[in-house]
């Protein structure tokens, strides 16, 4: 019979940053509106962390990353509830684009190429970079792009289907003209036009894409634009008429502070040429909410911590008639929240089955944290905590330790790194590290792959 405990080790340096390791084994069990450009070769785009470089350990990243997606979470949660209430009575539902992410990607725009980063947003569709003559544009690490210094850049009709697909736009003298808005009240207002992008070598001619001339609002400044990888007709995916892309994030243990070249996380657009044996992959439904049509939705069916199976209510994940509800797989935000009811039994389980004292100083960020027992000075310490098991539709995706427990020695804590929520739920990208995330869009699945995501 399997344990229903995971061991987790604690591994002490003396001379180097205090960082806690957790070790676990991992036990395993829509179609787009295309462009007409043609269909471009599979490409491996690098991805690196908003807060890699930075000199911060483990639980710094995992702090400033919560900050960052309580306030990304409570925007979508408000702006999705005011659009629902605004419209409740014609049964029509604004579309809420969640903006800003974790993680950046090199590119390059125009001919002849000029290189940006830009955020990669599982949450949105428009493409979009800052662009000359910019009536309001905010400080980024790459330069803003000049449209007339690129021989390949044209600006869309208003008859063309991307203009069309577009949220909110006008048809002015310069063609068609967008505004983009976010969940976090941040927009871009632009020209929707049509450039060549490079990606990884891989060259992709009329690409459409927002000229933004007034962007405005926070968490856009770790790079000069934004790629929308969502379910719309305007995002990357479907320009490029991808029925697969897939990303793998490395662990969060990995951006060492102390060195020079951390590894990188990975998104591959198009199919995967490596073969992964069926019994390491767990498979399941990919779900659509025709009120939030960017956003890839999971049937998440239960939650075991330990042995037990929790009494959540089968309606806490499901999407309900007026599109508020669900989960939703997001790489933009760091800790999975979930619906509170189901939060709070997976709170009280995993209270009852830790043997460590509750920490009560409320100071980490965290909704459940530990008190670490004393070092004995060996050099290393054992704590056993209790696996954790995602039951969805198709599959059981049990988790490493490493996956959903992270704690700081300097603290002298360990954290559930996860929290509560109203209104939707998020599968995070901490619950996502070192697994090859698969969306295949033409069979509407989504696969977890276990895969060493810095050895790729």
């Amino acid at each position: 019979m399997a344990s229903s405990l995971s061991s987790l080790t604690l591994f002490f340096f003396i001379f180097s940053l205090q960082l806690l390791f957790l070790s676990s084994t991992l036990s395993t069990s829509r179609h787009h509106h295309p462009t007409h450009h043609p269909q471009s070769p599979p490409f491996t785009v690098p991805l690196i962390h908003v807060d890699s470089g930075k000199n911060l350990t483990k639980f710094q990243r995992l702090q400033r990353g919560v900050m960052r997606g309580n306030l990304r979470l409570e925007r979508l949660v408000n702006n999705m509830m005011a659009s629902l209430s605004v419209d409740s009575s014609s049964k029509v539902t604004s579309p809420v684009h969640a903006g800003n992410g974790e993680f950046l990607m090199n590119l390059a725009i125009g001919t002849p190429p000029e290189t940006y980063s830009a955020i990669m947003d599982t949450g949105s569709d428009l493409i979009w970079t800052q662009c000359k003559p910019c009536t309001k544009c905010f400080d980024a690490p790459t330069p803003v792009f000049d449209p007339k210094k690129s021989s390949s850049f044209s600006k869309v009709s208003c008859s063309n289907s991307l203009c069309k697909a577009l949220p909110t736009w006008d048809c002015a003298a310069d063609g068609c003209e967008y505004l983009y808005s976010y969940g976090d009240y941040s927009s871009t207002q632009g020209i929707l036009a049509k450039e060549t992008f490079t990606f990884d070598k891989v060259t992709v001619p009329e690409l459409g894409f927002g000229c933004g001339e007034d962007n405005e609002g926070s968490g856009f400044d770790q790079g000069g634009g934004l790629v929308g990888l969502g379910r719309g007709p305007l995002s990357l995916v479907s320009q490029l008429k991808r029925s697969k892309f897939s990303y793998c994030l490395t662990s969060i243990d990995d951006d060492d502070p102390s060195s020079s070249a951390n590894p990188t996380s990975t998104l591959v657009m198009g199919s995967l040429a490596t073969q992964f044996s069926n019994d390491s992959v767990v498979t399941t439904p990919l779900l659509k909410n025709p009120s939030q049509p960017s956003f890839y939705y999971l049937s998440l069916q239960g939650i075991s911590v330990g042995k037990v199976d929790l009494a959540i209510k089968k309606s806490s994940f499901a999407i309900n008639a007026d599109g508020s509800g669900g989960m939703i797989i997001d790489s933009g935000t760091t800790i999975t929240y979930l619906e509170e009811s189901a939060f709070d039994l997976v709170k009280k389980e995993f209270v009852s089955q830790t043997k460590l004292k509750v920490d009560s100083s409320d100071s980490t960020g965290l909704e459940l944290c530990f008190e670490l027992p004393e070092n004995d000075g060996s050099g290393e310490m054992k704590i056993e905590i209790p696996k954790m098991v995602f039951h969805f539709e198709g599959g059981r995706l049990d988790l490493p330790g490493e996956n959903y427990m992270i704690g700081d020695l300097n603290a002298g804590v360990v954290c559930l790194a996860m929290g509560s929520s109203s209104g939707v739920s998020i599968f995070g990208n901490i619950q996502q590290q070192n697994m090859m995330v698969v969306h295949d869009l033409e069979k509407e699945m989504l696969s977890f792959i276990p895969t060493k995501c810095d050895q790729l």
